[in-house]
């Protein structure tokens, strides 16, 4: 996944852009790039942020910056910010998104004789330059940013840092949000509104699909209108998502009350405690809690400090153990209880089965899960918050081979949760991961929960559907 800010000011800009582009730290863990405009041209640093926060690599490099606009990424993929120039001048790009077609766009751009790309690692094209390429066929820097949208099968949001200020272009199906805001003598573009209250923010509004805005310290003009049809991420709420962001008007830790609440009415199962997976299973869990009248307690806390997201590493084993290593269980809270987690998602189920042997091992009567949305069975084409290298790590689509003897698209009935077949993989699931009970969410309660019409949501992960 990824995340980015970028401020225009009257002042001086760079103690905004470093703290509101270390707001978006939980959406990556591999690279941070920060790039500043002096007015003579772009200063960047870009530093591997593996096994360091955000804030402790860039804390010297901030000292060494000077502007009033700049841009700042947090990038699980490439290397970014990237500096181009092009006939449109020079300026700096930030990217956050999932190009699908990339192949078939390196091919094409190969076709331009004069084109050739220069961020390569080992044999791959980095995204952001593909994009860069694309957007330097326009005659100006809103058709240029047109043109790649159209190009792109998947999704790309963008920030440009600009010699004119900084253009803001939200995807053009809109599955990852831009927010803008305000303060005095200064505008700012932030996939995560959590960013600007601290920073004396006032949230302006949200850009809509392919929308594309200039920021200038005068204003915000709308270069390129949105257009109608949105599809935004439905996991943005259900987990990735940072609980005091707002996205469409609507905030992530409401909705997680909310989609609790939703999983509670549905479920009649007797239990002493309700907990969270934390940290993105609490919010559900807190609505469950309230919802169902049972107390709310938490026989796990996290070790935050060294320890980065579990999904994030690329191979399984250290995923395990940053799983293992961060969650810490208390066994004054787990024995002799009948205990039903909320979590936000199972996406492979390997890390939570290693959880749930360890709260029978602390003495737990019963463990009982309810994931805050429904069986993931399709990989997702749009973003990349997940680090599954085949749709076969998925949970449910593992059982559904199991079950029906041979890969591929899986039936129809599977995403029904009326179905046998659905029921049939829940059972699996549950029975692999040894848990007393287990029951997914719905997919139009979790659309209730959200409160935006499914029409206007992507939930393809859950139902197949674009």
């Amino acid at each position: 996944m990824g995340g980015y800010f970028g401020v225009v000011s009257r002042e001086d800009c760079v103690s905004d852009l470093f703290y509101g582009t270390d707001y978006h730290s939980h959406l990556g863990t591999r690279r941070g790039g920060l790039a500043v405009h002096n007015g003579g041209g772009c200063t960047r640093f870009i530093h591997d942020i593996t096994n360091a926060q955000f804030r402790s690599k860039f804390e010297q490099d901030v000292l060494k910056l000077k502007g009033r606009m700049g841009i700042g990424v947090i990038s699980d993929t490439e290397d970014q910010p990237l500096i181009i120039g092009s006939h449109l001048g020079n300026y700096a790009i930030v990217t956050v998104g999932r190009i699908a077609n990339a192949a078939e766009l390196v091919k094409k751009a190969y076709g331009l004789r004069s084109a050739h790309f220069s961020e390569m690692s080992g044999q791959e094209v980095n995204p952001t330059e593909l994009v860069a390429l694309y957007i330097n066929q326009g005659s100006t820097f809103a058709e240029g940013i047109e043109i790649a949208q159209e190009a792109i099968a998947g999704s790309c949001s963008l920030l440009l840092l600009t010699d004119k200020g900084i253009y803001a272009a939200r995807d053009k199906l809109g599955r990852t949000p831009i927010v803008l805001g305000q303060k005095e003598g200064a505008y700012a573009a932030s996939m995560e509104s959590c960013a600007f209250p601290n920073l004396g923010y006032e949230t302006l509004r949200d850009l809509g699909p392919g929308e594309v805005v200039r920021l200038t310290a005068e204003g915000v003009e709308t270069m390129t209108l949105p257009r109608s049809r949105c599809q935004i991420c439905a996991f943005l709420w259900v987990y990735y998502g940072y609980p005091a962001s707002t996205y469409e008007g609507i905030n992530t830790e409401d909705a997680r009350y909310r989609s609790g609440a939703a999983l509670a009415r549905r479920d009649p199962t007797p239990v002493d405690v309700v907990a969270g997976i934390p940290d993105s299973g609490t919010g559900h869990a807190i609505g469950y809690a309230m919802e169902k009248g049972v107390p709310f307690r938490r026989p796990f806390v996290k070790y935050t400090p060294t320890w980065s997201r579990s999904f994030m590493p690329q191979d399984q084993l250290t995923r395990d153990l940053v799983a293992r290593m961060k969650i810490i269980p208390i066994k004054e809270l787990i024995q002799n209880q009948r205990l039903l987690f909320c979590e936000d998602s199972i996406v492979r189920g390997t890390q939570l089965k290693d959880t749930v042997q360890r709260l029978y091992d602390y003495g737990a009567k019963e463990v009982h899960m309810r994931p805050a949305c429904p069986p993931l069975i399709f990989g997702c084409k749009f973003l990349n918050f997940s680090r599954s290298k085949s749709e076969l790590d998925l949970a449910g689509r593992r059982a559904i081979k199991e079950m029906e003897g041979q890969d591929g698209p899986p039936p129809p009935a599977y995403a029904d949760p009326e179905s046998d077949q659905h029921q049939a993989m829940v059972e699996r699931i549950r029975h692999r991961l040894g848990l007393t009970t287990l029951q997914y969410q719905r997919l139009a309660d979790l659309v209730g929960a959200i409160g935006l019409p499914k029409d206007q949501l992507c939930t393809y992960c859950w139902d197949g559907k674009e």
